[in-house]
């Protein structure tokens, strides 16, 4: 009997997902738009965000590579744990994390994903994009969050109206952007707000009061040229933290035994959140 997955394995999802490039432009597109979003302070209640960002950034990756990659059944109960995980924040906290709020969140999933690809590899046809919102759309049924868009025109729509109420520019913003210098150091941390003036919508970039145009373009047609020569990793080692060289290899190389690494975690999170 043939396997049922989440996400087809031919699916464009799993192309972009595939690639640790592709996800670090993801997520650093995330956290640019997460440190404008009116519902940060729910991302520092548990105090986790600001002491380790980058640590957070790669357990976020785990649980959303864990889903991509996994059989139906193991990724909804990976998101079944992610609920759990906010439930019990919610408790903790004693208030209610709005449903806009999870709304952006699967958004920018939607939207950096198509960014990030067609930054580093090819344009994507309107069949594909579609096929990217309905994996996350699918993903955030399941979570159970209300008032979705059904199709890929209607997310674009609500996606423009989100940007234009949700966001602002924030003590937060300050502190989280302070708190990524401080993990990664002035060079990276320059590399990471070139990278965000390449991929992030135009409000991002007003709020941010980041440029037009990424002065990273010409240094991504040398790393372009670097993969083809099979340079990338080591281009890839430099722009992190040692201590985080073996979770982008790991991007590189979905798997099951990755999967199972990420319920550990998601489990862990419960226990401790």
């Amino acid at each position: 009997m043939a396997k049922e997955y989440f996400v087809d394995q031919d699916s464009i999802v799993r192309q972009i997902w595939g690639r640790s490039d592709t996800v670090l432009f993801i997520f650093a597109g995330a956290a640019a738009e997460f440190a404008l979003n009116k519902s940060v302070d729910w991302l520092y209640f548990t105090g986790r965000l600001p002491a380790d960002p980058i640590g957070r950034l790669f357990s976020t990756v785990s649980y959303a590579r864990s889903i991509m990659f996994s059989e139906k059944e193991t990724a909804l109960r990976t998101i079944d744990a992610i609920v759990s995980i906010h439930a019990q924040v919610e408790i903790d906290r004693g208030a209610k994390i709005p449903d806009w709020a999870y709304r952006d969140v699967l958004f920018m999933l939607i939207d950096y994903s198509i960014r990030a690809f067609e930054i580093l590899e090819r344009n994507l046809n309107d069949a594909e994009r579609e096929e990217v919102f309905q994996v996350f759309n699918r993903l955030g049924i399941r979570m159970e969050i209300p008032g979705l868009p059904e199709t890929y025109h209607e997310w674009r729509r609500m996606r423009h109206q989100h940007l234009h109420a949700n966001l602002a520019h924030s003590s937060f913003t300050t502190d989280l952007s302070f708190q990524y210098k401080e993990h990664l150091g002035a060079v990276r941390y320059w590399i990471l707000r070139e990278v965000q003036t390449a991929i992030v919508p135009q409000p991002v970039q007003q709020l941010l009061r980041l440029r037009k145009v990424s002065l990273l373009y010409p240094v991504l047609i040398l790393y372009k040229f670097c993969r083809i020569v099979k340079l990338d990793a080591a281009v890839k080692s430099l722009l992190l933290p040692a201590k985080y060289k073996k979770a982008i290899r790991e991007l590189d190389s979905p798997g099951t035994s990755k999967q199972t690494t990420a319920e550990v975690r998601i489990r862990h999170s419960l226990q401790t959140s």
